[in-house]
C-alpha cells in the first residue's frame, strides 16, 4: 500500500518548523526527542518530505541527530500504534533493518509516530538485491504458531482483521477476501464483483486444496516503497502491516507492482524454493491488494479486480 517515502528519497524543502507543527505537536515532539536524545530538545528544523498517499510525513532535527515524524488525524492514532506495533515484530529478525519507533501518541488534532530516522537507498544493485532477497527468506522463516497476529491492524488506513482461523483458507477467505468485499459493497461498487467474489472465498478451500503453508513472519505490505536498503547496504522494511500467514503473499505483492529486482527473487527462491502452482496463488493474493486499492482509491481498479476474479473461477470451474 503506497505510504510515505522513504526521507532521503523524497525531495523537500526546508520549512519553518512553526508553519508545520502547531503548539500542541511541537510541545510533545520536544518532549519526546528530548527524551530520546537523552536531554532537553530543541527543534532546530522541519522538513516536510511527499510521496505519502496516507499519511504526512516530516523530517525532524535536533543538532546532529534526525527523526522521521508521520502524522494523521487524531481519530487514526490506532494505526500508529499497530504499525508500531509490526516494526517491533519484525526488528525480532537480525536480517533485516527495520526503524527504531521512539513513540506514538496523540497532541490536539494529530495522531504521530516517531521513528529513528535511516539513511536509505534504492533497492539496486545484483548483489545487493540478492542479499535483501536472501534476508526476506530469513525473516519468513520466524514462525508462527497460528495464521493471524495477536491485534488487529491496517492495510494502509482499511482495517486488516487477523483473528486466527484453524487453516490457512479459512483465514484468507474470512479475513482478507470477505472484509474487502464488505467494504466494496458499502462503496457501492457493482453487485456483480461482490457476488463473483463471495463465491470465491467460498472456493478457497478448493482451490488451495494442495497447498499447506506454515505461519510465517510476514511484512503483510511489501510494495518496493516499502523496502530499501540502509547504510550498511541490508535490507530495510518500513510501513508494515504484519500477521503470520504464507509466505508467498508478500512475495505475491512485492511482483503486483514491479520495483524489485530480478536478483531480488531469484536469490530468495534459492534460499526457499516455492512449491508448484505459485502463479495461481499469486493472482489470488494480489487481488486481496487490487480490492483495497479499490476501496481505497476508487473506480479505477474496477475492472482489474474484476478480471482477477474471473480468471480465479475459471480456475476452479466456477
Amino acid at each position: 500500500m503506497p505510504a510515505a517515502t522513504p526521507p532521503n528519497l523524497a525531495g523537500s524543502g526546508m520549512i519553518a518548523g512553526q508553519e508545520i507543527l502547531d503548539a500542541e505537536l511541537d510541545a510533545a515532539l520536544r518532549a519526546l526527542i528530548g527524551v530520546d536524545g537523552g536531554g532537553a530538545a530543541t527543534l532546530d528544523s522541519v522538513s516536510e518530505v511527499g510521496g505519502g498517499s496516507i499519511s504526512r510525513a516530516l523530517v525532524v532535527r535536533s543538532g546532529q541527530r534526525r527523526w522521521f515524524v508521520k502524522l494523521n488525524d487524531a481519530r487514526l492514532a490506532a494505526m500508529f500504534a499497530a504499525e508500531a506495533d509490526g516494526l517491533a515484530a519484525l526488528a525480532a529478525c537480525p536480517a533485516v533493518r527495520v526503524p527504531r519507533v521512539c513513540g506514538h501518541g496523540v497532541s490536539g488534532r494529530h495522531a504521530w509516530l516517531v521513528l529513528e530516522h535511516l539513511a536509505l537507498a534504492p533497492l539496486r544493485g545484483h548483489a545487493a538485491s540478492a542479499a535483501a532477497g536472501q534476508a526476506l527468506a530469513a525473516m519468513h522463516r520466524i514462525p508462527g504458531s497460528h495464521f493471524g497476529w495477536p491485534r488487529d491492524n491496517f492495510i494502509g488506513s482499511s482495517p486488516q482483521e487477523n483473528a486466527a482461523q484453524p487453516t490457512w483458507p479459512l483465514f484468507f477467505a474470512r479475513q482478507r477476501l470477505l472484509p474487502q468485499l464488505e467494504m466494496a459493497k458499502r462503496h457501492r461498487q457493482p453487485a456483480r464483483l461482490i457476488a463473483s467474489g463471495e463465491r470465491l472465498a467460498e472456493s478457497l478451500p478448493a482451490l488451495l486444496t494442495a497447498h499447506r503453508p506454515l505461519p510465517s513472519l510476514l511484512h503483510g505490505d511489501l510494495w518496493s516503497g516499502n523496502a530499501a536498503l540502509d547504510d550498511a547496504g541490508r535490507l530495510a522494511l518500513f510501513d508494515p502491516a504484519v500477521y503470520w500467514g504464507d509466505r508467498e503473499t508478500d512475495l505475491a505483492m512485492s511482483e503486483l507492482f514491479g520495483g524489485f529486482p530480478d536478483s531480488f527473487h531469484a536469490a530468495y527462491r534459492e534460499a526457499w524454493p516455492l512449491a508448484d502452482g505459485f502463479a495461481q496463488r499469486k493472482l489470488l493474493y494480489q487481488l486481496y491488494h487490487v480490492l483495497n486499492h479499490l476501496n481505497l482509491f476508487g473506480g479505477g481498479y474496477l475492472h482489474q479486480a474484476e478480471r482477477m476474479v474471473g480468471r480465479l473461477l475459471a480456475e476452479i470451474g466456477g
